[in-house]
């Protein structure tokens, strides 16, 4: 899951950006990032939308969230964990897939061809 709103607290401590809460809040009105009243926080609790934040700051969110965890067992189906896997990306990373492996499997046949010295016409 891909959080898109933090907390001062949560944004202490990354590059690029103040090291206190009120540091962020001033650095956040300043910069006009987008925010929203924080839920089940009483008082003036906020956070802030990923998308406003520096793009340094968002770079490394993204790579600090945890990736997902995948269990296999030996008796379940390559061929659907396959395609489950394959439902899960987005067009352009579909895009990019079959590319890439249409690609190296051409490479391979090529390399497999010109080792034989055999040509079949």
């Amino acid at each position: 899951m891909n959080p898109e709103w933090f907390s001062a607290k949560e944004l202490i401590g990354f590059t690029g950006l103040p090291s206190s809460p009120q540091g962020i809040h001033s650095m956040a009105r300043r910069q006009k990032w987008v925010r929203r009243r924080r839920f089940g926080v009483q008082g003036r609790g906020v956070e802030y939308h990923i998308d406003s934040l520096p793009i340094k700051t968002n770079s490394n969110l993204v790579l600090n969230e945890p990736s997902a965890e995948y269990f296999y067992s030996n008796n379940q189906d390559p061929l659907l964990i396959w395609i489950e896997s394959y439902k899960q990306l987005d067009e352009r990373e579909r895009q990019k897939m079959i590319t890439f492996i249409v690609r190296n499997g051409m490479i391979e046949v090529i390399n497999r061809l010109g080792a034989s010295n055999e040509f079949i016409y």
